[in-house]
This record gives C-alpha cells, sequence and structure tokens, in this order.
C-alpha cells in the first residue's frame, strides 16, 4: 500500500460549502466530508475540472470560511478535493478553530 504524503492532517467535519468559478460567474453547492490546514475534500455529483481556480466558501456552526482554492483532481459523481492556494489570516483562524474543536471531540 503507497504512503500518503499529506502536508496536514484531515478531520471529518461535514459543512455546507459554495464553490465559485469566477470567469464563468458559476456557483454550485456542495458539502465538506473532510478538513485539513490546506485544503478540503467538497462532496458534490459534478466537480470541476482539474487545475480550476475556484473561491470555496464554507459554512459550519453559522460561521463562514473563504478562500481562494484550486480543484486537485476529479472524481465525477463523487466530489473534488481543493487546495487552498491563498487564505487571509482571519480567515486561517477560523479554520484552525475549527479544527481544534475536532481535535478535542
Amino acid at each position: 500500500m503507497a504512503n500518503e504524503r499529506r502536508r496536514a492532517p484531515r478531520y471529518p467535519i461535514i459543512a455546507t460549502a459554495e464553490i465559485i468559478e469566477p470567469q464563468a460567474n458559476l456557483r454550485l453547492k456542495g458539502r465538506t466530508s473532510d478538513l485539513s490546514l490546506v485544503g478540503c475534500y467538497i462532496e458534490m455529483r459534478n466537480p470541476l475540472p482539474v487545475r480550476t481556480e475556484i473561491r470555496v466558501q464554507i459554512i459550519h456552526n453559522d460561521v463562514i470560511f473563504s478562500a481562494l482554492g484550486v480543484v486537485a483532481s476529479c472524481q465525477p459523481n463523487t466530489g473534488m478535493p481543493i487546495k487552498f492556494t491563498d487564505v487571509a489570516l482571519d480567515q486561517h483562524e477560523i479554520l484552525k478553530k475549527w479544527l481544534a474543536a475536532r481535535v478535542r471531540d
């Protein structure tokens, strides 16, 4: 079995997600199944192509996290992993709080 090399641990967090593809002004809905400091997995039936640049908004416990990202791979009818490419400091703090709460659970 191949070893996975991840830059940050993933945590199971189910949250509402909105993906915005700015070139076509396309808005898609999905939900996260896991989240890390460097990315997330978005479950959706019609994922975007690999390397599509997006803005992702994740709503969890009435708090909104927003970041720029890129589609890392595409799994039709399942979803897509997103790599965060630009996360503002205040947004990074939101993400850290969510993940810290998961570690305590």
